[in-house]
């Protein structure tokens, strides 16, 4: 009989303000990013969680997404350093995706900026330490700005009923807040950041809690105000990522990549007046011109196993590619996936063949980012 495997959690892998709610409501794995555990899953399988998340709502613990903050008179000098996207007519209020890369423009991360003030930003963060390199750059450039790993703990709604859910809380204007923009609501007597953002298609909201005290009352106000929705406890859904075309660091791209071999080129701005770490190594790329790119793949009738190192994407016995991460859809009816595809061999529908870890071969063709709602009877 095999013995479960546990985690051990210590200051450098940390729980959060919701991990005594996670752990009751029966979390089954955990992930950890930026040395903070991530729930992955609970009860329910991955096909009956996407089910879920598709038609009703659920509560996520991301407290895992680290906010870095940037503040000080140079704090929108140092975060346009950092990133290609244009940061210059920014308006208070409003969330902006944005790839970091260093001078060899290699891809250090893709968070979220939140710009609080014209003087103080969150970077909301994938997997990777960020804070470390903001402060290099704000001691190389001499820039006036304290760079920090804030307290804040971050909490998704997600789902078609979230603003349902969310309204029974903090009445209509939850209901205002626009795609990529973000309102200060009061929650028991203090001002909490909620943004119509997260890391699924359904849509929904992100909550960035900066007292931790108020976690769990956070959560349970949540969940009890969800019980008329049908509310269940979840996490980023693989089968969704991959369907909405939602790239993760450390998967689909690492340092090895740039921006515009991730399709991320209308994130990059190359206006000459506007300057960014790793802006000359960008733009002699983007000259040249790519020779991979991030593509959809949708491949097999049967169910394929987990992806844990990249799969071959090969056209006639010539390798053309990788598989980054792969899944069976329960819509689609074939497994889904995202890979990087060399130039010549990811235009949609292009025949390609996958071959999984285990040797396994399987007919597959290229589809667009997100994956069309064609590709179902195609």
């Amino acid at each position: 009989m095999t013995t479960p495997v546990k985690l051990t959690v210590s200051r450098r892998q940390r729980g959060t303000p919701y991990t005594a709610r996670v752990e009751a409501l029966g979390v089954s794995a955990y992930s950890i990013v930026n040395r903070t555990i991530l729930p992955k899953g609970f009860r329910k399988t991955v096909e009956e969680d996407y089910w879920h998340l598709r038609e009703h709502v659920q509560l996520w613990d991301v407290g895992c997404q680290r906010q870095i903050e940037v503040c000080g008179p140079d704090a929108a000098k140092l975060t346009q350093l950092m990133t290609p996207r244009d940061l210059r007519k920014a308006k208070v209020g409003q969330c902006f995706y944005a790839p970091l890369i260093d001078a060899n423009a290699g891809m250090i991360n893709d968070p979220i900026i939140l710009k609080l003030s014209e003087n103080r930003f969150w970077l909301s963060i994938a997997d990777s330490d960020v804070a470390l390199w903001a402060k290099g750059l704000a001691q190389g450039y001499g820039l006036d700005v304290a760079v920090q790993e804030a307290d804040v703990w971050p909490l998704a709604v997600q789902g078609p009923k979230s603003d349902d859910v969310l309204e029974t809380i903090f009445g209509s204007d939850v209901r205002e807040i626009r795609f990529f923009r973000f309102k200060w609501l009061e929650f028991q007597g203090h001002p909490l950041l909620i943004a119509r953002s997260g890391y699924s298609k359904q849509g929904g909201f992100e909550l960035y809690l900066d007292k931790p005290s108020l976690g769990l009352a956070l959560w349970d106000a949540i969940w009890n105000a969800g019980q008329s929705f049908n509310i269940s406890p979840g996490s980023p859904n693989l089968i969704e990522r991959v369907e909405g075309g939602l790239l993760s660091l450390g998967n689909e791209m690492t340092n090895a990549n740039n921006p515009l071999e991730c399709g991320l080129e209308q994130y990059c701005s190359f206006d000459p007046d506007l300057h960014y770490i790793g802006k000359t190594a960008l733009e002699r790329i983007r000259a040249a011109g790519i020779t991979q790119q991030i593509r959809g793949v949708l491949f097999g009738t049967q169910k394929c196993p987990p992806c844990r190192q990249p799969w071959r994407i090969s056209v006639e016995e010539m390798q053309v590619g990788i598989v980054t991460t792969a899944i069976w859809s329960p819509r689609f009816k074939q497994n889904v996936a995202l890979g990087m595809l060399d130039r010549g061999y990811w235009t949609p529908n292009h025949p390609i063949v996958i071959t999984d870890e285990n040797g396994q071969r399987y007919a597959g063709k290229v589809v667009a980012l997100p994956f069309p709602e064609t590709a179902i009877s195609t």
